[in-house]
């Protein structure tokens, strides 16, 4: 299969305005579906959770471009593809296979251990109840107030940036960053342009600062291991590691916090199950991630070898989106009501954090902010509601990315 192919192709939305109705749509055309992506891109996308999970875990499918996807050597006869190189065309944990992935993988999952978690619960509880004293005072009037921009962006944001001794003065540029490359709806030279531009201008002002000024955080770590062996993390991978881990580290926890907002609001008795005590809130994370999880989709994985899927084959060197949307809402694994948000079902076994050897080592720190930030909210404004109808809400310009715009509520009643 080539990109002149004549298959018949599911134009994937840029803007993600319906995710569960586009995988529903997706579905109803087979367990995996040859797609296009922004751009022209050609794809297949599982539809299901199995599906889903059988490619994850399959090892002749690889996440490096430059060994196994056939169309790598053309992305530059297509302009419109740039903005795929945001995702596959850096060198970090997140595109590369085998020997290259498993080393870098472990130059930062210590960094991300159950330990190091807990010692930064203290933090998190203070930027938290910080944050939600600025939301009470600027909702104090009964004006309302955007939960996201307030609350659920700036905690996983301020805790990343801590993390990794971003400062202050830097921390608005990498927060742009990672909102361009999110952003799928632009498919033009100028937008893969500017994002390239960004990626090479924030992050090596970040690696020189922090080469001037070593400090207790991940990126001096970082530093001091490409300094002292070359052979385990060249300048490219620093780079590239960086923008992963940042911005995977708090894009990703904003959504799942506004997410999981969102949907206690709209069904209010869930919420008064889980103040009552009868739902825990890891459930609610837990289903928060199975029907809304942060990534809807993400690009790009490579067939090794033809890969055989019920009556479909997947060619060699062929491109697979990871659609864990669809896998979340899969009626086949979670029910007719697959679509409903019940955080009473205990339906921990989602895709959302990955599994197998590209499982997001970051797991257990979102886990923790949602788990401290979420009821922490709903202690401090027990009467907190959306102050828009549910049809208001406006999805980010997105088909990666699955969360909301905005979280506009009042406080009280």
């Amino acid at each position: 299969m080539t990109v002149t192919d004549r298959i018949d192709r599911f134009v994937i939305d840029p803007f993600g305005a319906d995710i569960p109705g586009e995988s529903t749509r997706l579905r109803a055309l087979g367990p995996v579906v040859p797609v296009e992506l922004p751009g022209g891109i050609p794809a297949w996308a599982p539809t299901g959770h199995d599906v889903l999970k059988q490619l994850i875990l399959d090892p002749q499918v690889s996440k490096d471009p430059r060994r196994h996807w056939k169309l790598w050597p053309e992305i530059g006869e297509h302009p419109s593809w740039g903005w795929i190189l945001g995702w596959v065309g850096v060198v970090n944990m997140l595109s590369t296979y085998g020997a290259d992935h498993t080393r870098l993988r472990k130059l930062v999952s210590p960094s991300f251990t159950h330990r190091r978690t807990e010692a930064m619960r203290p933090r998190v509880e203070a930027v938290t109840a910080e944050l939600l004293d600025a939301l009470e005072s600027a909702g104090a009037d009964g004006d309302v107030v955007d939960v996201k921009a307030g609350f659920a962006h700036p905690l996983p944001m301020r805790i990343i940036c801590d993390l990794f001794g971003v400062p202050d003065e830097m921390r608005e540029d990498t927060a742009r960053l990672i909102a361009a490359i999110m952003d799928t709806t632009d498919p033009s030279p100028e937008h893969a342009a500017f994002v390239q531009q960004q990626i090479g201008t924030v992050l090596p002002a970040l690696i020189a600062h922090r080469s001037e000024h070593p400090g207790d955080d991940l990126t001096t770590e970082l530093i001091r291991v490409r300094d002292e062996d070359g052979d385990r993390l060249s300048d490219e991978e620093l780079l590239y590691t960086l923008l992963l881990v940042i911005g995977a580290g708090f894009e990703t926890t904003v959504n799942l916090i506004g997410n999981a907002v969102v949907a206690l609001l709209r069904r209010p008795e869930q919420l008064a199950a889980v103040r009552a005590g009868k739902i825990t809130w890891n459930a609610v994370v837990d289903e928060t991630l199975r029907v809304h999880p942060s990534i809807a989709a993400l690009p790009l994985r490579f067939a090794v070898t033809d890969i055989k899927v019920g009556d479909v084959t997947i060619p060699a060197g062929d491109a697979i989106i990871t659609t864990y949307a669809a896998a979340g809402l899969d009626p086949a694994h979670y029910g007719p009501d697959a679509d409903v948000f019940d955080a009473s079902r205990g339906a921990d076994d989602h895709l959302a954090f990955g599994i197998g050897v590209h499982r997001c080592i970051g797991a257990p720190l979102a886990r923790m902010e949602a788990l401290t930030a979420l009821p922490a909210l709903f202690d401090r404004f027990p009467e907190l509601r959306l102050a828009v109808g549910e049809g208001e809400l406006r999805q980010v310009p997105s088909f990666i990315a699955f969360g909301w715009q905005e979280v506009p509520v009042r406080l009280d009643a």
